[in-house]
């Protein structure tokens, strides 16, 4: 039999087609080669100068000359020459030396900030970022004006995105980008705070000194850990560019032993009373004892040397170790003391140390790129902040800076709770399907149209243009890539809607399938659909076709394959796939918006609309990655839509079907269906199926009467009506009787 395919039909999705290809071709080389492909060596992120590799200049205009990188957190002072006098007028540092704050990417932002002696900044300058909506979408030149607001700021000033309140500068966010907005304005007003405390700019508060608690009391190894006065760091291999060996990089425990319950502990009471003995004022001491295939103490140490591989850092203090500060540690004798490699004590010697309030213990280990295959320097941190119960007075008040996502949720609570309220009831309403189906008909179904018909909007005006929540497969590789290197909540969580958007889908595709997001709440499906509908309210009805279904069935596989490449690209390079993922028109229609995009990108997304209101959903059917990628776990689904044995031979459904998920066959390819319950409207009506239709009209023919129709969509059989009323009125005597 020869394929006949009807020209018309087939004339808009090669259009959607062409579009596709436009966009691809038309995607401005300069969208490649920005910030977000900058190299930066390693030398600029670690070397000892500098200012020969970054352009300190450009953010210290008053400089002439730059020092070296001094001080913990590192900085560079910019001086100036009057007379032949060389003055220091400022300060240039990079952020990713202070701070480690993920943007949206889950990568920092790698910025330059300058800043003259009296904490005013003079000039921020942004060397490289990650974010993949300012490299296709969103114009870099945004992020730069953006930084420009930052300039003649105080380091000591409190800013935030939005409007200001009462002792607090309010900044203009970045439309479509805010958790990149947010970010970056924690990164560089935490980092200039931090470099202005530590060259004195600003004063840091007097803090009481600790007193320690009379506490008597000797606990086990278990106990210590168990209430924090004994701390856990361990890092796993494939996070330091370890072996894979089955043991960590290394598994630390550490403890702050003045205390004396705690050292009298860890040491016993004679040893405890000779540390004691030998701390002057002002010294700490801290204990160490690891496991693992690498030692704290370094492997490059020696006399006279630094310890490398450790530092205590609290506030914008950092303390390093000597050999001068170093005590062997033979003996723990905490009862359950595990066996340890190695062990040490540590004197911290510092009047800007307070051991009533917390600090960190960072250990330093070169940690290996697995995408770019060249060694960095990481530090990983563990909190130690001494129980309660071992200081007077209890912990004191501590203020910490409030994480860049929590800061997001705060300021969007009655948003998130409108989202969550439209999800629950979309789940709550698709849940109560089979009443809703039985008390529809196929030409009448108001109970579940209505219903939808609102979703849609809904989900294009409240979720899509004002929310701007929609998924995208960029989340999916995302996650992908999360799970091979590094997971971080604060990635998933730094966007509240999408975060609680994914989990809704995950829960509703593992009960139902991708049909409820897909089919009722997705912003761009719904927009399709609203846009079909449109065609019907205009007259153009008659004209709206689907394509053969042979022809359906061969280019429903495209999504599949664009979802592929996607994912196999993004191994290869994650900045190429951003690009490559410009298939996807959410974020010219959502994200960014139509007037802030070229023209190929409005086209594309002109094509498909249009197209839409004469064809049912044709992005959704033939190249949504994103559909692809949720269609395939929903083959795993727990409950699916109902069939009868004459499906095999009906076509009634099928011929109805806008998504084309039912085959010749009369089964439902349930990662194709959209969950529209037009066919189990119809597996109810006695006026619309077949089987149904037949047996009506022959019950009316005989005179018998029409019984309710079972779970199965067939009659209830007379026979049985007949037996169970025969047996309530059994009961019914006996119980007369």
């Amino acid at each position: 039999m020869k394929l006949r395919f009807d020209r018309a039909q087939m004339l808009p999705h090669l259009l959607v087609l062409m579009a596709t290809l436009i966009v691809f071709f038309s995607i401005p080389r300069a969208a490649l080669a920005s910030m977000y492909d900058t190299v930066l060596s390693e030398e600029l992120l670690h070397g000892p100068d500098l200012c020969a590799q970054a352009p300190c200049k450009d953010v210290m205009p008053a400089a002439q000359e730059f020092s070296k990188r001094k001080g913990m957190p590192t900085y560079v002072e910019a001086y100036a020459t009057d007379n032949g006098q060389k003055r220091v007028v400022g300060y240039v540092f990079l952020s990713t030396d202070i701070v480690d704050i993920p943007a949206y990417s889950g990568k920092p932002i790698v910025t330059l900030i300058g800043m003259d002696t009296r904490g005013v900044i003079t000039g921020i300058q942004i060397l490289k970022h990650s974010e993949p909506i300012l490299l296709a979408g969103i114009p870099e030149s945004v992020l730069v004006t953006f930084i420009h607001q930052y300039h003649g700021k105080s380091a000591g000033a409190k800013l935030e995105i939005g409007q200001g309140r009462s002792g607090v500068t309010g900044l203009d966010g970045i439309s479509g980008a805010t958790v990149t907005a947010i970010a970056e304005n924690q990164v560089i007003s935490r980092s200039a705070y931090d470099i202005a405390r530590q060259v004195g700019i600003i004063k840091a508060e007097p803090r009481p000194p600790a007193r320690f608690a009379a506490i008597n009391e000797k606990l086990d190894w278990e106990a210590m850990v168990k209430e924090g006065s004994i701390e856990h760091l361990r890092v796993e291999p494939k996070d330091a560019g370890g072996i894979e060996n089955g043991e960590p990089y290394i598994d630390l425990y550490f403890g702050y032993l003045n205390a004396p319950a705690i050292g009298k502990s860890v040491l016993g009471e004679q040893g405890y009373a000779s540390l004691m003995h030998d701390l002057k004022p002002n010294e700490h001491a801290i204990f160490i004892v690891a496991n693992g295939q690498t030692s704290f103490k370094g492997s490059g140490f020696v006399r006279g040397g630094i310890y490398d591989r450790i530092q205590v850092r609290q506030d914008p203090a950092s303390f390093t170790f000597r050999d001068t500060d170093y005590f062997n540690l033979y003996k723990l004798a905490a009862a359950g003391t595990p066996v340890f490699k190695e062990s040490a004590i540590f004197i911290l010697r510092s009047a800007d140390f307070n051991p009533a309030y917390p600090w960190d213990l960072s250990f330093l280990a070169n940690k290996i790129d697995t995408q770019k295959g060249t060694r960095t320097f990481a530090h990983f941190d563990r909190e130690y902040w001494l129980p309660a119960r071992y200081l007077e007075g209890g912990r004191p008040h501590v203020e910490r800076p409030q994480a860049a996502w929590k800061a997001i949720w705060n300021g969007r609570m009655l948003e998130i709770a409108l989202f969550a309220l439209i999800l629950g009831a979309t789940a709550l309403i698709y849940s109560q399907r089979d009443r809703l189906v039985r008390a529809s008909n196929r030409k009448h179904k108001p109970l579940i149209s209505i219903p939808r018909t609102l979703l849609w909007v809904l989900s294009v005006g409240f979720i899509g243009f004002y929310l701007k929540a929609q998924p995208s497969i960029t989340q999916v590789m995302t996650w992908f890539h999360s799970l091979i290197h590094q997971w971080k909540w604060e990635l998933f969580l730094s966007d509240p809607f999408i975060f609680i958007f994914w989990w809704f889908m995950i829960a509703t595709i593992a009960l139902w399938g991708r049909g409820l997001f897909c089919g009722w709440i997705c912003p761009f499906g719904s927009l399709q659909h609203l846009a079909f509908k449109g065609g019907q309210w205009l007259g153009l009805k008659r004209f709206q076709k689907l394509l053969p279904k042979k022809l359906h069935d061969k280019l429903k596989w495209l999504k599949y394959v664009v979802f592929a490449v996607l994912v196999l690209v993004s191994f290869y390079s994650m900045e190429t796939a951003e690009v490559l993922a410009e298939i996807e028109p959410f974020k010219t229609t959502f994200l960014v918006g139509a007037w802030n995009r070229s023209w190929p990108f409005v086209l594309f997304v002109g094509v498909i609309l249009a197209i839409s209101i004469l064809s049912e959903r044709p992005y959704c059917k033939y190249i949504c990655p994103l559909g692809a990628g949720l269609a395939i776990p929903g083959k795993f689904r727990l409950f699916g839509l109902k069939r009868k044995s004459e499906c095999q031979t009906c076509h009634a459904c099928a011929s109805g079907c806008g998504s084309h998920a039912i085959d010749a066959a009369g089964n439902i390819d349930q990662k194709e269906c959209l969950l529209c319950l037009d066919c189990m409207v119809m597996y109810y009506d006695d006026h619309a199926c077949p089987p149904l239709v037949k047996e009506r009209k022959s019950r009316e023919k005989q005179g018998l009467p029409l019984t309710a129709i079972d779970a199965k969509g067939y009659f209830i059989p007379l026979e049985s009506v007949r037996r169970n009323l025969s047996e309530k009125t059994a009961q019914m005597a006996a119980r007369q009787e």
